[in-house]
């Protein structure tokens, strides 16, 4: 993503149109568009191609291609593409790469911190008719992505649940109250929040569907929201829209504590003895 602004930004320096990049490429407009927005790999030869077009010198050029070729490799979940969703595959993505999480979750514990017992009891009710071999991937793949939270520069998370998540048994009491034991180790975490929004809220503007929202470190990546439906997902980058969601989570952080939220925890844990 980095790349493809820079490259934007390069032909937006010469004075060129995107129809004049097309032209250097001999492709449609349409191509140097989804170039520009990360849509498509950085192919080195369209890059090399489009540098010299925009005026670029080689020392220019052979670094820009260096980078080009390193963003093209596969991700460490790469493994696991078989069972990854093709419009889930950017989220990990910009997972791995945030400096700071947000996500608001109406369901399910977020799946950063889910416990393994958790997640297989999660993913089995998700996928009914999984192969026991399919499923284990899923599991595996989920639990690798808490490495994140493990890393010298983990980024900061910040979760907003509903107290409904708590009173959906997934699995067995037992994996219950693990998870909220789980919940309430991860509150002590100085980089890791948890706030669950009790019933007594009544109705909030975060009556909709789950939702994460990306910052990062490097100035040139916008913040993105995601968010999903049952086959597919969104990612949100304009202003707006992400505005509107950042507000939407700094409300329902306005709805309890982390003293309430603790209490409420330690409350459901209770339940499930």
């Amino acid at each position: 993503m980095i790349l493809s602004r820079r490259l934007q930004e390069r032909r937006q320096e010469a004075g060129l149109s995107l129809e004049q990049a097309a032209r250097s490429l001999r492709v449609t407009p349409l191509t140097i568009r989804r170039l520009e927005k990360a849509e498509v790999a950085l192919k080195p030869l369209y890059v090399e191609k489009l540098l010299q077009t925009y005026g670029a010198g080689p020392r220019e050029i052979d670094e820009f291609c260096a980078l080009a070729e390193q963003a093209n490799e596969p991700g460490w979940w790469y493994p696991y593409r078989d069972v990854l969703p093709g419009w889930f595959k950017a989220y990990v993505s910009l997972e791995t790469g945030a400096r700071a999480l947000r996500t608001y979750e109406p369901h399910y514990v977020t799946g950063l911190l889910q416990t393994p017992d958790y997640v297989h009891a999660c993913l089995r009710g998700g996928f009914p008719n999984e192969s026991e071999d399919a499923l284990a991937q899923r599991v595996e793949l989920r639990l690798r992505r808490q490495a994140l939270l493990e890393r010298e520069d983990a980024p900061t998370l910040w979760v907003v649940m509903e107290e409904a998540v708590l009173h959906r048994q997934v699995g067995s009491a037992a994996i219950m109250r693990a998870q909220i034991e789980r919940l309430l180790e991860a509150n002590e975490l100085p980089h890791v929040s948890v706030d669950i929004v009790p019933f007594s809220a009544g109705a909030h503007v975060g009556a909709c569907a789950p939702f994460t929202y990306f910052r990062f470190a490097e100035s040139e990546l916008p913040d993105i929201v995601y968010s999903e439906i049952l086959s597919a997902a969104v990612y949100l980058d304009q202003r707006a829209d992400v505005s509107a969601h950042l507000e939407a989570h700094n409300r329902l952080s306005l709805l309890t504590s982390t003293r309430e939220s603790t209490a409420l925890l330690n409350r459901m844990r209770k339940e499930y003895t």
